[in-house]
């Protein structure tokens, strides 16, 4: 038997979490959405992380490029995309927007409007996507952006006008049950996303890249804490030939993320 079999029937034996089976280090990547740690054991521990920093207010340029180049070569790094974009200015997240903008600029933010300031907005993620060399940019919606035809419009419009980053991914997390299997299966298919998911809450649609973000159980309750059942079951959803990204987004991220590792 060799040494890995012991290792892995041991730590069976000793009740440790199953979910220490071997695993493909490029096809699977565990971390966590924001820095939970100090950089040094972000970057020591897991293998890619979902920068948060980019959704309230960016950082500035030379702070990413500082990351990146403190980070392992084989670091990924993805990035929330920032709130102007897809946040209405009455969501409380923006007590942290530190960007100096008017009223009559805030009011064309959110919802995919594509208008000046969310140009700019865009333009910035970009500059930061490149300091950090990110490989996805995430784009989450708030409950309030349900399908109907005034907020589709505003997703294609957006997505068709941009000038998409080489070799990064654009990928779409929508709240809410409203948003159908067939109805993402057509949007990522016609604009080119990855359909981002929890996967206790759904599975996603397409091919490619699975793009999972974990938030809680139930849903959104972030102090929960992620039992052995619960990885042990988040492993067996990681199935398929595509690359999996699973980063925890509770509160407890950093340990239930190492104990998944």
């Amino acid at each position: 038997m060799t040494q890995g079999v012991v290792e892995f029937v041991t730590a069976i034996q000793e009740g440790d979490c199953m979910v220490r089976r071997s695993r493909t280090r490029r096809q699977v990547r565990v971390g966590t959405c924001g820095f939970a740690e100090s950089q040094a054991a972000t970057f020591r521990d897991f293998d890619i992380l979902e920068v948060q920093q980019s959704f309230y207010q960016p950082p500035q340029i030379r702070t990413a490029a500082r990351w990146r180049a403190s980070a392992p070569a084989d670091f990924v790094f993805t990035l929330k995309a920032w709130q102007l974009i897809t946040h209405a200015p009455h969501s409380p997240t923006y007590r942290r927007l530190r960007e100096p903008l008017g009223e009559r600029q805030l009011r064309l933010c959110g919802g995919f409007r594509w208008n000046a300031v969310t140009r700019m907005a865009w333009e910035r993620m970009c500059e930061l996507a490149e300091a950090l060399d990110a490989k996805a940019i995430l784009f989450q919606t708030p409950r309030s952006f349900t399908p109907e035809p005034r907020h589709l419009e505003r997703l294609y419009r957006f997505f068709e006008a941009i000038d998409r980053p080489p070799d990064r991914r654009l990928a779409f997390e929508p709240r809410g049950d409203a948003w159908t299997d067939d109805l993402l299966r057509r949007i990522v298919r016609d604009l080119r996303l990855v359909h981002v998911v929890d996967p206790f809450l759904r599975k996603p649609v397409g091919r490619g890249l699975r793009y999972f973000r974990l938030h809680g159980r139930p849903a959104y309750h972030y102090r929960y804490r992620y039992t052995d059942t619960d990885l042990n079951a988040l492993q067996a959803r990681l199935t398929g030939p595509w690359p999996h990204w699973v980063l925890f987004n509770n509160d407890h991220m950093a340990e239930d993320a190492r104990r998944f590792r």
